[in-house]
């Protein structure tokens, strides 16, 4: 129940008791009173009609006074009620448009001092300090992950040139192999987080030009044959309409390439993998779906989550850092498109980008 209808249903409460209140007491003075006196003198002739008087005076008074009165009252009150919350319903629009991306907005206020007002200079202070906060952990992140590459760059250097000798026993090697795999796992995730605080802070910019769609999603689809041949994984071409977007090829190369290696990862021995491309109105849509373990409904929403793997005993199980779907998603909205993933679990699970045509 909204504010205005309780505030409503309170005013018309005591309307209607102040109503009956005056009934109540017209009814002594008209008729009651009277009565007592009458009784007292003995008139009983006169105080039946003095009842009778008296009754149709009240109900005249109450019919054609107090009910158009408090009809009216009802009617101001509720109007007086919507005007006086209406900056209440702005305040709740506009906060509902306030995210992680907009910090640096500001409600509108109204400057008249009242409580209102008040709040909303509240709540604006609160997102400053909340604007302030997610930029800290964003320069953070991103002088981390700058300072973190060089010392990654130097170690993987040291150990390819070990590698490169021939002196090195097997064991020795097996080991160097093993560290140098970890070093590319490092240094692709400090990659990944570099992107997403370059693009968090506004720093990333699109090439935006003319590019074909459906080349794109044919080279990925050859390399996603390649990449299926291992795990011995069928790859479909459904559907590949010639479509040409406006968009930075290298971040749309980078979108697919990302989906592609998801759908190979989380997949099942001989399973498969089915693309397509297609006009959708006046949008193009991309559509890969893989058989595997599925996603639970409850983890649905988080998906897009940095750092999110889903089943820990899974996610240990595949290489990843989870921050794969996170820079699909962004590359996505940056290009001013909709990403959206279902999953029947154990059966399919499909991936849709719908994105703008030129």
């Amino acid at each position: 129940m909204t504010i205005r209808l309780r505030l409503s249903l309170w005013y018309a409460s005591i309307l209607f008791l102040t109503l009956m209140i005056m009934g109540a007491l017209l009814y002594w003075q008209l008729v009651l009173e009277p009565r007592q006196e009458a009784h007292r003198h003995h008139h009983h002739h006169d105080e039946d009609l003095m009842d009778s008087d008296a009754s149709e005076d009240i109900t005249d008074i109450l019919l054609f006074c107090g009910l158009p009165a408090a009809l009216l009252a009802v009617a101001g009150g509720w109007w007086l009620m919507k005007k006086s919350l209406a900056p209440v319903a702005s305040l709740t629009r506009a906060t509902e448009k306030i995210t992680a991306q907009n910090l640096g907005s500001r409600l509108p206020r109204t400057h008249n001092g009242d409580e209102l007002d008040q709040l909303t200079e509240v709540f604006n202070s609160m997102l400053a300090r909340l604007d302030d906060s997610f930029n800290r952990i964003r320069e953070f992140t991103l002088h981390a992950s700058h300072e973190l590459k060089t010392p990654l760059t130097v170690m993987r250097g040291e150990v390819e040139t070990a590698l490169r000798t021939n002196t090195l026993p097997p064991a020795e090697r097996e080991r160097a192999v093993s560290q140098l795999e970890e070093l590319q796992r490092i240094t692709h995730i400090v990659d990944s987080l570099t992107l997403l605080a370059k693009a968090d802070a506004g720093q990333l910019t699109l090439t935006r030009a003319a590019v074909a769609l459906d080349d794109l999603v044919q080279d990925s689809f050859a390399d996603l044959q390649i990449l299926a041949d291992g795990p011995g994984l069928q790859v479909e071409l459904a559907v590949c309409e010639k479509i040409s977007i406006q968009g930075d090829r290298h971040r749309l190369r980078q979108l697919l390439l990302n989906l592609a290696d998801n759908a190979v990862k989380y997949n099942q021995p001989q399973g498969r993998i089915t693309l397509s491309l297609r006009q959708v109105e006046n949008l193009a849509e991309f559509q890969i779906s893989n058989t595997g373990p599925g996603i639970p409904a409850e983890q649905l929403p988080r998906v897009f989550d940095r750092f999110f793997r889903g089943d820990p005993a899974h996610g240990n199980a595949v290489e990843g850092c989870g921050l794969g779907l996170s820079i699909v998603q962004w590359i996505v909205q940056a290009h001013g498109g909709k990403i959206q993933i279902t999953s029947e679990p154990t059966r399919l699970t499909t991936v849709t980008v719908q994105l703008p045509l030129s």
